[in-house]
């Protein structure tokens, strides 16, 4: 089977996040970029995508998800704190398929409680424990391939190592390479 990851700047995070180190990142400061973007992911891998988000997306980019896709929560137990009334704790990963096991053990949940990634050189960057879960959300085995459309720290390629699951990281150009 072959999977997809895609953990793509959040919306409105392009100029502000990663202008200095991308030539496409304004692109995702628009939301069809976001909608085209889950087309792409529901085209191109049917088996199954995982795509990381912000949760106040989540109104306008659910729409466009297929409809048996499923939104899994990642808690942070360390987070930025910000001057909010409601703190930002939290944020969604939208599951498309994966490889279906109903007797899997150990079981896996839709959510995900750790903290995140510290000094890890690139902004938005996941935790280890983050992206060993998003291989076990997908139920990757050893024969498949995770293609991993925005590698940036190589996290998921590191956990697709321990894992003895093949991690291919996006080199192609294409719209959605930033």
């Amino acid at each position: 089977m072959k999977f997809c990851y895609a953990d793509p700047p959040y919306y409105g995070m392009g100029k502000k996040m990663y202008a200095a180190t991308h030539d496409n990142a304004l692109i995702w400061d628009d939301v069809q970029t976001h909608i085209d973007l889950v087309a792409y992911l529901t085209e191109h891998y049917p088996d199954g995508w995982a795509l990381s988000c912000n949760p106040k997306d989540l109104t306008w980019l659910l729409p466009h998800c297929p409809e048996e896709a499923r939104v899994c929560v990642w808690t942070k137990t360390f987070h930025q704190i910000r001057p909010t009334t409601v703190q930002f704790a939290w944020e969604p990963v939208i599951l498309y398929r994966g490889r279906k096991d109903h007797k899997r053990k150990p079981m896996v949940r839709d959510w995900l409680s750790c903290a995140t990634a510290r000094k890890k050189g690139l902004q938005g960057a996941k935790p280890d424990a983050f992206n060993d879960w998003v291989l076990l959300l997908l139920n990757a085995q050893p024969e498949d391939e995770v293609v991993d459309l925005f590698p940036g720290s190589g996290g998921l390629s590191t956990a697709g190592d321990r894992a003895g699951i093949t991690v291919i990281p996006n080199t192609e150009t294409y719209p959605f390479n930033a």
